[in-house]
């Protein structure tokens, strides 16, 4: 009897992280942009869906996340601590001579904003390297 008590309690707990983990994730906006002179990018995700301008002016193309990269997001978003973001540095210069566009990470959570100071596009801080690279490849698609 009391190993199945142990095990009700096991699974009534692992549940209850689960779902306050999906919770946190749909409070959440996950914003990268990049831009210079001649480039731009915006990258938006919430809620299972991403949206994706490609050109100043341009129009969103919006479309689904499936289960597999939403997960892979989950994992990269839970790594991140976003009271850190404003202080994060970058491993490269090159935005500062138009060598590169300039990056930008925004999480919005809960209706507080976390955002990082300026990084070369694609040369993110490691701290938030996979995440950033996830959301890139809703670009190249």
């Amino acid at each position: 009897m009391r190993i199945v008590s142990l095990l009700l309690l096991t699974l009534f707990i692992a549940t209850g992280c689960c779902s306050q983990k999906k919770a946190d994730m749909t409070s959440t906006q996950i914003e990268y942009s990049a831009m210079s002179r001649g480039y731009y990018k915006s990258i938006l995700v919430q809620d299972k869906s991403v949206s994706v301008v490609k050109q100043r002016n341009g129009e969103a193309v919006q479309s689904k996340i499936d289960d597999a990269k939403w997960s892979e997001i989950v994992s990269a978003y839970s790594k991140v601590n976003l009271d850190s973001l404003s202080s994060l540095k970058a491993p490269t210069d090159k935005r500062t001579y138009d060598g590169a566009a300039i990056g930008n990470l925004k999480i919005t959570k809960d209706g507080k904003t976390y955002e990082t100071p300026g990084f070369d596009n694609g040369f993110p801080p490691k701290e938030i390297k996979k995440l950033v690279d996830l959301l890139v490849d809703f670009s190249k698609e």
